[in-house]
């Protein structure tokens, strides 16, 4: 008989989640949701909010694939230099090496969820940046909505 190993689960709220701006100037932050430490795999999932107009700098990974899911908003994203639009619901995989960014097109917040798989120092360079507050408006976002009762 096999001896089942028992695993413990991690749950977090949005209240929990620690937000940050990589550098002073960036129109765009990062609330991390889970990563190595919490997760104790080598990946970085986070919440990155885009402000009216803000987008990421151009950036690249070695190894690691970044999967962003669009939870509210609406922008483009640039792959390669390859414009491809994004909205509510829709899902984007920038493969490894891909030059990518983000931009926020909308009139109001963009919100993403972002999965990077592996790590690739992807959560140490959010942590080492400056921390900052999620806001009422984030937290509405973020927050989990109670599905209705069935009548």
């Amino acid at each position: 008989m096999e001896a089942q190993r028992c695993v413990i689960a991690v749950a977090k709220s949005p209240r929990d989640y620690q937000a940050y701006r990589i550098s002073p100037h960036d129109t765009n932050r990062l609330a991390i949701v889970f990563d190595s430490s919490s997760a104790n795999i080598s990946l970085t999932v986070c919440v990155e909010i885009f402000d009216v107009g803000g987008k990421t700098p151009p950036n690249r990974h070695s190894f690691a694939v970044e999967m962003f899911f669009v939870l509210k908003g609406e922008g483009m994203a640039f792959c390669d230099g390859k414009p491809i639009p994004i909205r509510t619901g829709d899902s984007l995989l920038v493969p490894p090496t891909g030059t990518h960014l983000i931009q926020n097109t909308g009139s109001s917040r963009l919100y993403t969820l972002c999965i990077m798989v592996p790590n690739e120092d992807f959560a140490e360079l959010i942590r080492s940046g400056t921390p900052v507050a999620l806001d009422e408006e984030d937290l509405t976002v973020l927050h989990r909505n109670p599905i209705p009762a069935m009548v």
